[in-house]
């Protein structure tokens, strides 16, 4: 009987895994992954990666119609679609090469000016971006909101633009950088900079060599290249996500709080509240000056009380001017 039961045992039909394998789950991103050569905007969140996906397309799209108009569609697939209707399907062959053809350029329709993808680290978003460049939209959004001071995100943290990626091992980062830094440092061009580098599930990268080597391939484009870690020109954004370095080239970091939209939109007031520790130095310096200023001045008075006293003592009085 036991030997019996296994051809007991009705097979299922052959559709049945495949069925399966289209009802699971698929990662963030609808499959994409960030790799090398891609180019787009990183986007870090407080725990909520779902609603900051959300916020980023509602953000993105608002300044993008601004700056590069609404975003256009083409009709090619509904054209594909129609002329399908009035062909033959009788071959199965046939009729399934369409089928694929028909979703290769849905695929294709769908890669919209924004599309998210699968960053590899968690509260990380990455939206790929077509057809703009990363660095103008987000300096663009990030001087509006220090502007007007609105705040337009709740989940969204930093939003940073990344003008290239390629592999995240220092030969190729090397080769990569000495064409890509080429359009800010390369002279003629010139400009102080720093370098900030952040790693996310990668362990074998060093932050110092990366620093030194890339701050070496900037020196060598143009020796009037300085380093300035207090206000650059240039900020070189390093991130590095698994196997995929994300670099970029941007302006203001400092004054667009390290391109932090929470920050960004906080009045000089707000600031002082939220960090108490800082005007307190502040008064304490004056404090420290006036005090200083204060002393010099009494110690001017002393002086010229002394040199008045012995003015007056080296003065013969008149009974000693009559002594022979």
């Amino acid at each position: 009987m036991a030997a019996a039961e296994p051809a007991a045992r009705k097979r299922r039909p052959k559709g049945h895994f495949a069925a399966g394998a289209g009802r699971a789950k698929r990662p963030r991103g609808g499959g994409r992954q960030l790799e090398a050569g891609m180019r787009g905007i990183l986007i870090t969140c407080n725990m909520n990666e779902r609603k900051c996906v959300g916020e980023a397309y509602s953000l993105l799209g608002e300044y993008g119609d601004l700056l590069y108009g609404p975003e256009q569609f083409s009709d090619h697939e509904e054209r594909l679609s129609g002329s399908d209707r009035e062909e033959d399907e009788d071959d199965v062959e046939a009729a399934l090469k369409k089928e694929v053809g028909q979703i290769r350029a849905s695929t294709e329709q769908k890669l919209r000016r924004f599309q998210s993808v699968e960053s590899g680290a968690n509260n990380v978003v990455f939206i790929r971006t077509q057809g703009i460049e990363p660095e103008n939209l987000v300096h663009h959004i990030l001087k509006d909101m220090h502007t007007t001071k609105k705040k337009k995100t709740r989940v969204i943290l930093r939003m940073l633009p990344i003008s290239g990626t390629c592999k995240a091992f220092m030969d190729d980062m090397k080769k990569y950088t000495e064409t890509f830094f080429e359009p800010w440092f390369k002279a003629p061009n010139k400009g102080t900079f720093q370098i900030v580098y952040k790693a996310r599930n990668n362990s074998h990268m060093s932050r110092e060599e990366v620093i030194k080597e890339l701050a070496g391939i900037v020196g060598s484009l143009n020796p009037e290249n300085k380093v300035d870690l207090n206000n650059p020109q240039y900020t070189i954004v390093v991130e590095i996500i698994k196997t995929v370095c994300c670099l970029s080239v941007v302006r203001d970091y400092v004054l667009f709080r390290k391109y932090n939209l929470q920050e960004v939109v906080k009045s000089n007031k707000e600031d002082a509240q939220q960090n108490p520790s800082s005007v307190t130095e502040k008064q304490n310096s004056e404090v420290v000056k006036a005090e200083a200023e204060e002393q010099e001045k009494s110690s001017k008075e002393v002086k010229e009380e002394n040199k008045n006293q012995s003015e007056i003592e080296s003065e013969p009085k008149g009974n000693d001017a009559l002594i022979v």
